[in-house]
């Protein structure tokens, strides 16, 4: 039986409109997939659950409004049941702020709409990233990175691990916020006075430099790596897998995905848009609500059987 989602088509001045058609069109998709793009009419794709109208050259707000809307009504139908799972093409942050709505991306928003405790995991089969701390300026990351953040992110990535990913005993590693993990307080004591023991306490591996500890996860030693603030984690995962990467919304009660791209207003509307990612987006999102089915509907947990390590974690760097 195919897997139903709700496919959200994004900033409609965006690429997204494009990478959802191509993906609807490739045979893998359409062989495991029910798929219910919600989005504006005449935004160029066909919707099948329309949240108003879009007319090209339309102004940024009605675009982020548009983006909005589309979020709002995917997570209504996965929390009914009319859908198992969703899929998300890219959205522009500021627009979506212009349209009305105080987030400053898909995470935070679906963790608001939903009560839940989320975190961002960006993965392929190479890496797993997991981000601390997401969409904040980098002045403000030692402020906002704390033991109990730390700790927080450790459990949300371990149970998503078990029970999306099929890892009955997953190794977690830290990065380090300093450079060579500070070395001994000569750059920074917060690797040794607030995530060491963060990671004591959570059960996981580190804090390791930045400049190692993603490698020794691409050679099979971690099963992901949670990263101390956005960038250092988007970089080594997006240098390793970008185009085949997927976003992770982990801690939902139900799976969403997203490409590991923008919405790269740039090349909309040339028919230049990779949707590779898209596809590999809608793929996960299949793999996991089949996982979850196979466990009377609800996600693998610890207790549970699952899949062997060598063939759930990511594979050894080629």
């Amino acid at each position: 039986m195919k897997v139903r989602l709700a496919m959200t088509a994004g900033d409609p001045r965006g690429i997204g409109p494009e990478i959802i058609a191509k993906a609807l069109a490739d045979p893998r998709v359409g062989e495991r997939c029910d798929v219910v793009v919600i989005g504006g009419e005449g935004a160029g794709v066909k919707v099948a659950e329309s949240i108003g109208d879009w007319r090209a050259g339309s102004n940024a707000s009605l675009a982020g409004k548009l983006s909005g809307l589309a979020i709002e009504r995917a997570v209504q139908m996965a929390q009914a049941g009319d859908v198992e799972g969703i899929v998300t093409a890219p959205i522009d942050k500021a627009a979506l702020h212009a349209g009305g709505y105080d987030f400053p991306g898909h995470t935070e928003m679906l963790g608001a709409l939903t009560g839940s405790s989320v975190a961002m995991m960006l993965a392929s089969d190479k890496l797993r990233v997991v981000l601390a701390t997401t969409h904040i300026p980098l002045r403000s990351v030692a402020e906002n990175l704390s033991a109990a953040a730390i700790i927080e992110t450790a459990r949300i990535t371990r149970n998503g691990l078990q029970a999306w990913f099929g890892i009955a005993s997953p190794r977690i590693a830290l990065c380090a916020l300093n450079p060579h993990a500070g070395d001994g307080g000569l750059f920074g004591s917060e690797d040794t006075k607030l995530l060491e023991p963060a990671a004591r306490a959570a059960g996981i591996d580190g804090p390791f430099p930045a400049d190692t500890v993603f490698v020794r996860a691409m050679r099979g030693e971690f099963d992901a790596v949670i990263a101390p603030y956005h960038d250092v984690g988007m970089t080594a995962i997006k240098v390793a897998s970008f185009g085949n990467a997927v976003n992770v919304t982990l801690g939902l009660p139900f799976p969403r995905t997203s490409p590991d791209h923008g919405t790269a207003l740039d090349i909309a509307g040339q028919d230049r848009a990779d949707p590779s990612s898209m596809i590999a987006a809608t793929l996960l999102c299949a793999s996991i609500v089949s996982r979850a089915r196979r466990y009377g509907g609800r996600p693998a947990s610890a207790d549970r059987p699952t899949d062997s390590r060598s063939s759930a974690r990511p594979s050894r760097a080629q």
